[in-house]
Formats: structure tokens, C-alpha cells, sequence
């Protein structure tokens, strides 16, 4: 069980994180699950869009803390993580992704959307990147990406303050689209996602590929992984982490 539902409609992919009972956070199975969608649809001629989206009320809260422990913990070793392939096939995407965020959008949740070409968001979804506040640093290349999309000090205050964005916010940053009531953003997303579908597939591509710096993407994207596998064994990471193992034993 991958906690991951893929759908087909003609030409549009779906991926949708699918726990809603831990808000979609996600998993080492729901990554590799998610990668291997990905990998699916960029080589599959039919496949011309993808939505990424988040069964129930939120999008994702982001990365399955428990993984982050068991590494501080040395019980994994990162590089064997399914994260490293989830950024890959996301960042290397050659065909349109449409994202559509409900609820609360947290870490990986917000980074990923650096990656997606439309962003449909709740009006009153919640984006969040709390990585200072976990001991951590930020990850997927957002070091670089999110100040260059939304400006140093807006970036800043989101990484280091743990500011919140609502979905209004984050249309008038620039980091989506459209604002949307939330029963709404799903279908603004496969209406876009329909339309892109039926555009030339070799221009969609040729100007993906034009509009974004696919080396300085993958540099950055390294550059965080660097540092963010430092942090991991920083004593303020492991007792962020410890914090967090002793809340859910109580739970």
C-alpha cells in the first residue's frame, strides 16, 4: 500500500497523495510511488499533462517526519532515500504539471510547487516551510528557486520566521495562479490541465524546456541536499526530532 492514487483521463495523469487521515504526509513508499508515476508519464507519447494533487482536505503536510527521525537516528541512510528520485523526476519533467493545493501545504508541499507549470490553490489553504524550526534547511533547490519566484525578504520570512501564506497570498506572491474557493480548485486544475493536453506537445516541451535553467536547478537542488543532509546531524535537528518522537508516542 503506497498511499498513492494515479487516474487516467485521456491525455491527463493524475498523482494524488492519498492519507488524508495523516493530511498526505508523505512516505519513502508514496515517493518512490509518485517518482515512478512520474517516470511513467514522461515517457509514455499519450501521457501530455500531469495533476498533482491531495485526497481530502489538504494537499500534503510534507515529508512523513519519521523518515528525517530515523535518519538523525542513523537508521537510514539518505541516500538510499526515494526523496532523491521524487526531485529528480519532478524536476526533470519535460511535460506540463498542474498542481491543485487544498488545505494545508507544508515543506515539500510548498517546494514542489517551484517545479509544477500552473498552481491552482484554495483561497484559504495554509503554505508553510518550516524547515529552520525542525533544525533542518530548506530542500528541492527552494534555497534559490523561492527567492527568485517571490523576492529574498518574502522567502526569508517563510523560511526563517515559519510565516504562513494563505492561497490568496500566494496567487499575489506569485508562487500560483488563481485563488479559488476549495471545492472549485480541482476542476480549475483538469480544465487547465485539458487545455494544455490539447496544445503541440513538442512546443509545451520546447518551452519548458526554454524557460527553465535545468543545470542551475539540478546545482541548486544538490547544494540543498549538501547542506540539508548536515543539518540532519546537527544536535538541534536531533532534538527537534526527538521532540517530535516523544509527542507521537504520546499521541
Amino acid at each position: 500500500m503506497t498511499d498513492v492514487r494515479i487516474e487516467r483521463d485521456g491525455a491527463v495523469t493524475t498523482i494524488a497523495f492519498s492519507r488524508p487521515d495523516k493530511k498526505n504526509a508523505i512516505t519513502e513508499a508514496m515517493y518512490g510511488a509518485v517518482a515512478d508515476a512520474l517516470d511513467a508519464a514522461a515517457g509514455d507519447e499519450t501521457a501530455r499533462v500531469v495533476v498533482l494533487a491531495g485526497d481530502g482536505d489538504d494537499f500534503t503536510a510534507g515529508n512523513d517526519i519519521s523518515t528525517f527521525a530515523a535518519v538523525a537516528a542513523g537508521a537510514l541512510d539518505l541516500a538510499d532515500s526515494q526523496v532523491g528520485r521524487f526531485l529528480r523526476a519532478i524536476s526533470g519533467f519535460p511535460k506540463p504539471i498542474v498542481a491543485a493545493v487544498t488545505g494545508h501545504a507544508v515543506g515539500v508541499g510548498v517546494t514542489m510547487l517551484l517545479h509544477c507549470d500552473l498552481v491552482y490553490v484554495a483561497e484559504d489553504a495554509q503554505l508553510s516551510t518550516p524547515f529552520i524550526d525542525l533544525g533542518l534547511v530548506p530542500e528541492a533547490g527552494s534555497s534559490r528557486l523561492l527567492p527568485a519566484r517571490i523576492g529574498h525578504v518574502r522567502a526569508f520570512a517563510l523560511f526563517a520566521l515559519g510565516e504562513t501564506l494563505s492561497g490568496v497570498e500566494a496567487v499575489a506572491a506569485g508562487l500560483a495562479n488563481r485563488a479559488l474557493p476549495a471545492g472549485e480548485v480541482p476542476g480549475a486544475a483538469r480544465a487547465a490541465a485539458r487545455r494544455l493536453a490539447g496544445k503541440s506537445a513538442s512546443s509545451l516541451a520546447a518551452t519548458k524546456r526554454l524557460m527553465r535553467d535545468a543545470e542551475a536547478i539540478e546545482r541548486a537542488i544538490r547544494a540543498d541536499n549538501v547542506a540539508f543532509r548536515a543539518q540532519l546531524a546537527t544536535p538541534e535537528a536531533a532534538a527537534a526530532f526527538a521532540a517530535f518522537a516523544a509527542r507521537k508516542h504520546k499521541g
